[in-house]
């Protein structure tokens, strides 16, 4: 037979790394045809190597096979510890596309041993081949499942493992790696949590419910601006372009809206019937009451206006438009000018009373009501200074940003 068969062949029936160093050296022991230099050139080796191993064997026997240190006789390179040569079976076990340098690395993160990446490969090619044992990933889908992928992953890239050796043993690809480990580095272990697919835009802030309820402020002041109806509306998680986007699709959808562009003709001027041509010949009076509370209380002004100059004669703050407050202002005004021909007002309860009547006819003030639910509130010019105040109150308002001011 053949005293040199075909190594590459012999090396699939190897079970034991004992076996391949007798194979390598056994036609220098039983032959003795060819030298060490010529066996190590035919077995990819060094020949220094193949020297050590059979000056082993003719000295030691079978015991000089072993990879252990024989007793009695101190053996050439680096000494490794147990836990070196445990960890190395194990990666071995796991995946056997590890490199050199790989090898080195991982053993000097996971076990704190620095070796070179010689040793490291010597005893990988040394270290018996043990069956892989099943793994515990990717066998069954739970919700936890991609977060300990992404745990495992970043575990093995920190424990020395080259992103290819880590890519083939856990079959996923490259990409998804390096996408994995930059999320980690730059938000930890947040990072590892699953990701909203799709756009990232800001959460909506416009719904229906809100939509009617900016459609039925827009009905309830139907002259008001996107920064009244934003005021009013009262919630600070949305804009006031926000408010202004949702008043424009309302006044697009509702007809019953005021003022809308679609339908917009301008009025016809209706007759004035207190149109003064003299000074104090009609003075208007009448409250309006604010928006806001101070301290759980709404303040409403009470202004008496001059018909022909359109000054303001005189006013106050109240918390209710009551009557006491309603003769104050007028006393004020009279004490400055006099008494007016007639003054006039709408049918609010703090100048149809007993008492403002009296002062009135006392005075000899003629003094017309005006029905507000007729149609008549118009006539009052004071309602003009009213929502010019409140427009100037719009603009102040539009100024602040803390609620202080």
């Amino acid at each position: 037979m053949d005293p040199v068969p075909e190594l590459a062949q012999l090396q699939l029936d190897f079970m034991d790394p004992i076996q391949r160093r007798y194979e390598l050296i056994r036609p220098l022991v039983l032959f003795t045809e060819g030298t060490a230099t010529q066996r190590a050139q035919d077995t990819d080796l060094h020949p220094d190597t193949v020297r050590r191993w059979l000056h082993d064997f003719r000295h030691h026997g079978m015991r000089g096979l072993f990879p252990a240190v024989v007793p009695g006789e101190r053996r050439r390179g680096p000494t490794v510890s147990e836990a070196v040569r445990q960890e190395i079976d194990r990666l071995k076990a796991l995946y056997g596309g590890f490199h050199a340098r790989e090898l080195a690395r991982i053993l000097f993160l996971t076990l704190g041993e620095r070796i070179d990446h010689k040793t490291a490969q010597r005893l990988w090619r040394d270290s018996p081949v043990v069956p892989q044992e099943r793994l515990p990933l990717r066998i069954v889908a739970s919700p936890t499942a991609p977060y300990q992928m992404r745990l495992q992953v970043i575990q093995l890239y920190y424990q020395g493992w080259a992103k290819v050796s880590i890519s083939r043993f856990l079959h996923l690809a490259r990409t998804t790696i390096d996408r994995w480990i930059a999320r980690f580095e730059a938000e930890h272990l947040a990072g590892l949590v699953d990701h909203k697919r799709g756009p990232k835009g800001p959460s909506r802030t416009v719904w229906f419910p809100r939509m009617v309820q900016v459609y039925h402020l827009q009905k309830a002041h139907p002259d008001a601006g996107a920064f009244r109806i934003w005021s009013l509306l009262a919630q600070p998680d949305i804009s006031v372009r926000t408010v202004g986007r949702m008043m424009a699709l309302n006044k697009l959808v509702y007809e019953d809206i005021p003022h809308n562009p679609r339908h917009r003709r301008p009025p016809s001027p209706l007759p004035q019937p207190y149109k003064a041509t003299r000074r104090h010949q009609y003075w208007f009076i009448d409250g309006r009451q604010m928006d806001f509370a101070l301290d759980g209380v709404k303040w409403g002004s009470i202004l008496i206006l001059e018909g022909y100059s359109r000054t303001i004669l005189a006013g106050t703050l109240a918390p209710t438009e009551a009557t006491w407050a309603a003769l104050m202002v007028l006393y004020t005004a009279c004490q400055h000018y006099g008494a007016p021909e007639c003054l006039i007002s709408d049918s609010g309860g703090a100048y149809i009373s007993n008492d403002f009547e009296a002062v009135c006819t006392r005075l000899q003030i003629d003094h017309p009501t005006l029905v507000s639910t007729q149609g008549e509130s118009s006539r009052n010019w004071i309602e003009t200074h009213f929502n010019i105040q409140r427009r100037l109150y719009d603009y102040q308002l539009a100024l602040t940003r803390t609620p202080a001011e």
